[in-house]
């Protein structure tokens, strides 16, 4: 099968159960990549916790601000705590500005990410990021407003119907009722756009050679220890089974919002090769859980994977 007969096969699966997205996998050596829309643009979600920290850390290194300065998180900070994190705290916490970060990024604890945001607000991250050479990247709220969405309105049983209205109200230019799906309003990057970011940051440690590629210039110990930070990241059930083995490495992001599920990351497989995934989808089921769609998600990531592997 060649790439395009692979490709239709792979927007026809992803047709039939329900998904829309934008995928993107690239071998960080040679810079081949196959992807489906890779450039379309949606509302990241938890993705945006990785150019926060990437901000925080550089501000770390430039000596802004201090990694082991203690801040004070007070409870009650939302309405509806996440599954994890600071977020189930019922009494006011201190928590190092460095493992704020461990929070934000590997737990993807929301609260611990506002905690950070109120040291570099959005527009500074946006900005940091745009002066790294990332346009398609856009950082322009902070964690709360992701839990004011239709779907706190709803009780648990109820959760389809914040799903129903998240997948009829958007309009043909990607604008939506729900302000946290609009993309003139959300945090927004797409899948190259991620990818971009992963090839800098792993760009530090690819020992071999790498003809005719250039990665965006970032400080190496941020990117060291973003990468850290990635490796140990929680949430496994998306992409994880299809690229974790004892035969590589994965290291990745979450995002989850409503009929939104992505997950950016790179696997790094033991006879050297190195890719980076990036995954951004949209769900046309109105329901909350759905494994279905998850294990759809890396089973397309990984077949595209596995073509590049191949060349």
């Amino acid at each position: 099968m060649n790439s395009e007969s692979l490709l239709r096969e792979l927007r026809d699966a992803l047709h039939e159960g329900g998904l829309t997205g934008s995928f993107l996998v690239r071998d960080l050596y040679t810079g081949e990549e196959l992807g489906i829309d890779p450039d379309t643009e949606l509302p990241t979600a938890s993705l945006v916790k990785l150019p926060l920290a990437l901000a925080t850390l550089e501000r770390i290194r430039l000596g802004e601000v201090d990694g082991a300065q203690q801040i004070e998180v007070a409870p009650g900070r939302i309405t509806t705590p996440g599954p994890t994190g600071l977020s189930r705290f019922r009494h006011p916490a201190r928590v190092a500005v460095d493992d704020l970060l461990y929070l934000s990024t590997s737990v993807s604890d929301g609260t611990a990410s506002d905690a950070l945001f109120e040291i570099t607000p959005p527009a500074q991250v946006e900005q940091m990021v745009r002066e790294w050479g990332f346009r398609d990247l856009t950082v322009r709220h902070s964690m709360r407003e992701l839990s004011e969405t239709p779907a706190e309105r709803f009780e648990s049983a109820d959760a389809h119907l914040a799903h129903a209205l998240a997948i009829s109200a958007g309009t043909s230019g990607r604008g939506h009722r729900v302000p946290q799906l609009d993309v003139a309003r959300a945090n927004t990057g797409t899948a190259r756009a991620f990818v971009d970011l992963l090839e800098a940051l792993w760009a530090p440690v690819l020992t071999g050679p790498r003809p005719g590629r250039t990665s965006r210039a970032l400080p190496p110990e941020p990117a060291a220890r973003l990468r850290e930070l990635m490796a140990a990241n929680l949430l496994r059930h998306r992409l994880a089974p299809d690229f974790a083995s004892d035969a590589a490495t994965w290291s990745s992001k979450t995002g989850t919002l409503l009929n939104l599920r992505h997950e950016v990351g790179v696997v790094e497989h033991a006879d050297g090769q190195v890719f980076a995934v990036a995954v951004l989808t949209e769900s046309q089921v109105p329901a909350d859980s759905q494994p279905g769609a998850e294990a759809l998600m890396a089973q397309v990531a990984r077949r595209l994977r596995d073509r590049l592997r191949e060349w």
